[in-house]
Formats: structure tokens, sequence, C-alpha cells
């Protein structure tokens, strides 16, 4: 930032000379330079902005010469002129205080004698310093945001960075006005988003607040910072360098998700994370991305068995395609939601629904919406979704995620899950509770001290008797439908079953027994899926 001649003036070593101001225009001029000159001919030597200091020799040899003399440096475009008195001059006429009020031309008068080599030494040497530190912010800017580069930083952390080195609020919007990242500073998210639309379209793309994103030819965003000062020379090196910064990140993404569900999928990450702890700014960014402004918020998890993908790209894409179709059925079924990739293979979605209306009615269309364009995704075999318990709190939903997602990878396992839109807790049951602790090693020890002799013996006789004692358990011990769904007859079926209590040795008919043989059998489902069921 420029000296101006006031900040000259107000320094000590100018002080000591007693300047007063004779004439001319404001003192707010900005000063590149300071030069020391006694020639009449000078104003052909500037290039613009500089402060001359004199002793008035060529203000001596007549009004004529001295009136073109100020007029020279007035069309150089100096910022003032500094006259010591006592020299050539005892006081300043009055015609030449005339002309600088006429050509707006500052003029300061010393009453006192000073070393002008002392003035040229102080305002140098804050300028250069100015200049240096304008150098090193440079390289703290490029530095900055080239590691952001290198290291594929999200753009959450990339505007956040720019809103840090601006102490402003800035936003990244995409060509729709909708918000893809923000970072408020003084202030709250809730106020920077507030109406942010409105806001938006009120700036063009011309005004000094916005940069926009993205190559010259194909611009897919703005960066905007929200601030009441007009960005200056910093601001504007930010603004670009990071707008450069996100063009970049666009293009290494581009065979990646969407720029708009990476937002999505970092404001939701944010939330269960405890990154985002203030409900109203969560429900302003929420907002921002399209989610309806809803009494209630349920969190739902798509949960699917595909075929197995060794291929991280091929992975990535299937998950990018389950992502399209989650979105799409969404707007099918005319709902808004977060949409955002688990682990694998599963979406999680954070929905909003309207406070009139049957919860159930609304999931199962929304639900089944979903699930029939997820079963068209290539390699799907099945898919169900598991529900979470809703809240008119969004932060509280999101973190009920973790249980919609335990709901729907318990629901996959079962036999019959493609038979339901959707699965709570309490549809789960058993299963549920043991897909919990399947990996402790004493529940794992449980359920091979129960089975492994059945196990053993259908490896060795290339038998399936552990498929028998599976439907027997799930039929509650119901033979004759047993024999049917076997196509069976009832005497092979009884010798099967007494083969199974001899290997096992144990009762059949006795209810603990069942109990405790079906809950094995349901821990290895859960430790080693059927891969046919899968």
């Amino acid at each position: 930032m420029l000296l101006t001649v006031a900040d000259i003036l107000a320094m000590p070593v100018v002080r000591a000379g007693e300047p007063e101001v004779a004439g001319g225009g404001s003192l707010d001029r900005p000063v590149r330079w300071v030069h020391v000159s006694e020639l009449p001919d000078v104003a052909k030597l500037l290039v613009g902005r500089e402060l001359i200091l004199t002793t008035g020799q060529a203000l001596s040899g007549g009004e004529a010469r001295a009136v073109a003399y100020l007029e020279a440096l007035a069309a150089a475009g100096v910022s003032g002129l500094v006259v010591e008195l006592g020299t050539y001059l005892q006081e300043l006429p009055a015609v030449l205080a005339r002309t600088a009020d006429r050509l707006g031309l500052p003029i300061v008068v010393l009453h006192r004698v000073v070393r002008f080599v002392e003035i040229t030494e102080a305002v140098h040497r804050v300028i250069v310093a100015d200049q240096y530190a304008e150098l090193e912010f440079a390289r703290t800017v490029h530095e900055t945001f080239t590691a952001l580069s290198v290291r594929r930083a999200s753009l959450a952390e990339i505007v956040k960075t720019a809103a840090g080195m601006l102490d402003a609020s800035v936003v990244l919007e995409d060509l729709t006005h909708r918000v893809l990242a923000s970072a408020a500073r003084h202030m709250s998210t809730s106020v920077l988003l507030e109406r942010w639309e409105t806001t938006s379209r009120l700036l063009p793309d011309e005004d000094a607040n916005v940069v926009p994103v993205g190559p010259h030819t194909q611009r897919w965003g703005r960066l905007i910072v929200r601030s009441s000062r007009v960005p200056g020379t910093r601001a504007r090196m930010v603004l670009e360098r990071a707008a450069q910064t996100l063009t970049l990140h666009r293009m290494i993404e581009r065979d990646r998700f969407g720029l708009h569900r990476q937002a999505q999928t970092g404001l939701i990450d944010d939330m269960l994370t405890g990154r985002l702890t203030d409900e109203r700014d969560a429900l302003a960014l929420a907002a921002a991305l399209g989610l309806a402004r809803r009494a209630r918020y349920v969190p739902l998890a798509v949960d699917v068995a595909a075929a197995v993908e060794s291929d991280p790209v091929a992975q990535q894409r299937r998950t990018a395609a389950l992502l399209d179709a989650a979105t799409h059925g969404i707007g099918l079924a005319k709902a808004t939601a977060l949409c955002a990739p688990d682990h694998g293979s599963r979406i999680n979605l954070l929905l909003a629904v309207s406070r009139t209306g049957e919860l159930d009615e609304i999931l199962t269309r929304v639900c089944l919406t979903v699930l029939a364009e997820v079963r068209r995704v290539a390699g799907v075999h099945r898919a169900v979704i598991g529900v979470g318990t809703e809240s008119e709190s969004l932060l509280d939903t999101a973190r009920e995620l973790a249980q919609a997602a335990h709901v729907a990878e318990v629901a996959l396992s079962l036999v019959s899950s493609a038979s339901r839109p959707f699965y709570r807790s309490g549809d789960v049951r058993l299963r549920g509770l043991l897909s919990l602790i399947r990996d402790e090693p004493g529940v794992q020890r449980f359920a091979e001290t129960e089975l492994s002799a059945l196990l053993r013996y259908d490896i060795r006789q290339a038998a399936d008797l552990t498929s028998t004692l599976r439907a027997f358990l799930d039929l509650a011990g119901n033979k004759t439908e047993l024999a049917k769904r076997l196509t069976i007859s009832r005497p092979t079926l009884y010798d099967r079953l007494s083969r199974i209590e001899r290997i096992l040795d144990v009762d059949l008919d006795d209810g603990e027994t069942r109990t405790s043989l079906h809950a094995a059998l349901l821990i290895r489902d859960l430790a080693v899926p059927d891969l046919e069921n899968r």
C-alpha cells in the first residue's frame, strides 16, 4: 500500500521543517517515489506519482516561468511539491498558490531547513519495505495455493484459506447461484447465506467483489467476497489465485463426482465429524444446496449387493452411477435430499419430509422410487434401504446416518430383503444385534462350537445338511412346510434331521437348542455371507 502525501508530512523528519500546506488538491494522493530536483524542466524526467523536493530555484525566475513549471509538474502526474523556504524564496507567491489550487497540485512549504536526504531515506525505507512486504505476501499466496493444488485440497478448504487470508467472508457458487462452498468471517454462516440467490444475482461479473472461476471460455462458477470494503490489490491477488486453484481442482476432478455433489458430501461430512455444530448454519448451507426447509428430516442408507470390482476406477464409476441413480430417484419422487457416497457401494441420504402426510407413506413412495433406479445400475444384484430415527434437527438426523447404515447392512443379509421398501431397526431384530458383535472372538468361537461338526460333515460327505438345518429353523420346526420347500418326502426329511441331531449331539425339539443353533447360523451368515444371496 503506497504512502500518501499526508503520510509523508506526518513523518518526524518532515515535521521538523514545520510544513504548511500552501495550496493545491487533496493530500491523499499516493506517492510512488520522492525526487529531489532544482531543474526547471524536471517534468520530462518523471513518470507520475512522485513527490518533488526543491529549494525553489525553478520558481524564482519570474511568475510566468513559475506557473509553467507548476503546469508541467501537474501534467506529468506528480503527487505534490515540497518547497523549502529561505534559499530562493522567502514565501510562496500568491499567484503560485492560486495556480496550485487551479491545477489541484498540492504545494507544501517548509519554514525550517531540513536535510532532503533524510526525508528521501525515511520515505524510501518505508516504500521499499512495503514493496518487500507485497512481494513476501505474493510469495505466501503463491506457495499456499500451490500446496493446496498439489495435495488436491477440497473446494471448502480452498475457499476457507482465501477467507482467512482476506479476513472476509468468501462464497463459491455455480452458474445457477447455488453455493458450492463458503467460509463466514465476522458473521454466522446463516447470515452470510440468507437470501443468497437474490443477493448474488444483484452482483454483476464486473463487480470488484466478484472473480469468475473456470477457463475463460468455460466459466463454471464465481468466487465472491462479502466485505464492506472494496478489495484492494492484495485481496484481488488472493481471489484470483484461489480461482485458479479452484479451476485446477475442477480439471483434476472432472471424471469424479460433480461439484454440487462434492459440496453435499462435504456438508454431510462436516456434520458427522462435528466441524459444523450450529443448527442454523447447517440449515442455511443445506438450503443453499437445494434441501427444502421442512419440519422433519430422515436419515436413509442405500446398500447394494453387486458384482465385485477389483479395478478401483470401475468401483468409482459404479459408486458415481449409484449416486446418480439415488439422486434421480429422489427427483422422480418429487422430494429433496442431501446425498453422499459412503464406503463401498453405500449411499447416504438426508431426506426432507413435509410436516403434513403420513411418514411411512412418504418413505414408501420415495424408497420404492429410489430402489427402482438403483437396481437399474449395471452389476447391482439386490438393493435395500435402511432408515434411521427422524428428527426436526438436521444435525441430529445426520448423526443417525450410522444407525441407518447399520440397518441397511443387516437387511442386505436377509433372504427376503428385496420384498420391503425400507427397513428400520425393529425389522432386523436378532440379526441386527448379532451384526454388532459378529467380529468379537467370543461370538465367533460360539458359532464355531455350535456348527463346526455339521460343517465338517458336509465337506467330507459332499452333503448340504447345513441348509436343511437353516430351513428347519427358519420355519420354526414346521416339518410339513419344510418337506414342501425342499421338495422331498417326509421320511427323507426325518432321516436328515436325525443325522443332524446325531452329528451335533442335540435335540431339535428343544427350544433353547433351536435358538442357539439359529443364532450360530445367523452369525455365520453375517461373517461369511451366502454369495447367492449377496
